[in-house]
């Protein structure tokens, strides 16, 4: 399913609302099975009235960018759970970033004190990896480096949460909160057997809706403990402990195919009704 043309999606004024550009995890998929869902890597636009936030710059940011009204300046933030490549690839293609007239705040948790989000990308975009360098992008403004755990309010009436979540590498989980609803991002985490995740448990409470890491499925784990990425069924348990009262599942894998996660949404209409496995283009109203 091809995402719209069109990229706003906030119908009424002060409506928190997002739509998903890409929701595959691990490297993009182009082949006939993931169609449905779509294979591009993480990218979800979110509406809090008239003030934007992107999560995550994977492969689904440039189409994204080649929707967006630049009739008139952007200003927005952009928020990453890790910096990887997978959710960072796709910002050298993110068309909006290179107008100067554009305003882009860049946020991230995970890289510890004295971390630099800023030279991570830096990192990502040095030759021969890629020929332009970040400096070229010159909508990207400003920089917020903080440490997972923080709150802050990156814009009026805007209130974000963060935790640290289980990944060596380190990541962060957002919650952000606006107009008296919720919204959990919990991405690139992993779990334990039987020991539900007290920061993702706090993070989530009573949301109106959590984004969870659902890269794997529970019957391909072996070991009873994941490192880094979890699973549709842990999520769906952390959201019904927690009150949250939708689920979507998101960062499929690149071997799950349309077929499978038909069936997975099906199993969340019976146990979460209202939740969604995630699919490129689909909009969610909060």
């Amino acid at each position: 399913m091809a995402p719209k043309a069109n990229a706003d999606i906030s119908a009424k004024e002060g409506e928190f609302s997002l739509r998903f550009w890409g929701v595959r995890g691990g490297i993009p998929t182009t082949n006939a099975e993931t169609l449905r869902f779509g294979g591009n890597t993480p990218c979800v636009e979110v509406h809090c009235g008239d003030h934007l936030i992107i999560l995550e710059a994977g492969t689904g940011i440039r189409p994204f960018g080649l929707a967006l009204d630049q009739s008139r300046p952007i200003k927005a933030d952009i928020f990453f759970s890790v910096s990887r490549f997978d959710h960072a690839c796709g910002l050298p293609f993110f068309g909006a970033g290179y107008n100067p007239a554009n305003e882009f705040k860049v946020w991230a948790g995970h890289l510890g004190s004295g971390g630099s989000i800023e030279q991570d990308l830096n990192d990502l975009m040095t030759s021969p990896l890629f020929p332009i360098p970040l400096s070229f992008i010159g909508g990207l403004k400003q920089w917020g480096d903080f440490i997972a755990g923080d709150e802050f309010e990156p814009r009026e009436g805007i209130r974000v949460r963060t935790a640290a979540l289980n990944n060596p590498a380190g990541a962060t989980g957002y919650r952000v909160e606006y107009g008296g609803k919720a919204l959990g991002y919990v991405s690139n985490t992993g779990h334990c057997p039987d020991e539900p995740d007290e920061n993702v448990l706090a993070l989530i409470e009573n949301c109106d809706l959590v984004i969870y890491d659902s890269y794997y499925y529970d019957e391909e784990v072996t070991n009873g403990e994941l490192s880094g990425h979890s699973t549709w069924q842990e999520g769906l348990r952390l959201c019904q402990a927690a009150g949250a009262k939708r689920i979507a599942a998101f960062q499929h894998h690149p071997d799950h195919f349309d077929d499978e996660l038909e069936k997975v949404q099906a199993i969340l209409d019976a146990r979460l009704p209202g939740s969604v496995v995630a699919s490129e283009g689909q909009t969610v109203r909060l």
